[in-house]
């Protein structure tokens, strides 16, 4: 069994900044592509940045050049960066991950974390 327990949200002012990490445990072998989603009240789950195990990494256009995504293997915790918070990116953050074990890889989902940005 995998759990996956993200931290760093909170309330911020716009312009500010939070780093979000999301810590793996359990029966790991080796972890695939990380991402982070967000859901915004009344709207649907969206794919925010994804990190695959070489380190290359994608984002959500509305994110680009503000939230950077990073991984430490070692330690099986990724990390959302956010800069320049606008009050568009209130949501609950989720972290997903790809995790394997010996015989099998499935996708695990944290609980979320509550980000929310005033203006």
């Amino acid at each position: 069994q995998v759990q996956l327990l993200e931290s760093g949200g909170g309330l911020v002012q716009t312009g500010g900044s939070l780093r979000l990490s999301c810590a793996a445990s359990g029966n790991i072998f080796r972890i695939n592509t990380m991402a982070w989603y967000r859901q915004a009240p009344g709207k649907q789950r969206e794919l925010v940045a994804t990190i695959t195990n070489g380190g290359t990494t994608n984002y959500a256009d509305s994110v680009k050049g503000r939230f950077t995504i990073s991984r430490d293997n070692a330690k099986n915790t990724m990390y959302l960066q956010m800069n320049s918070l606008k009050p568009g990116d209130t949501a609950v953050y989720y972290c997903n991950q790809d995790v394997c074990n010996l015989r099998t890889c499935n996708i695990y989902w944290g609980r979320g974390t509550q980000v929310t940005v005033s203006s």
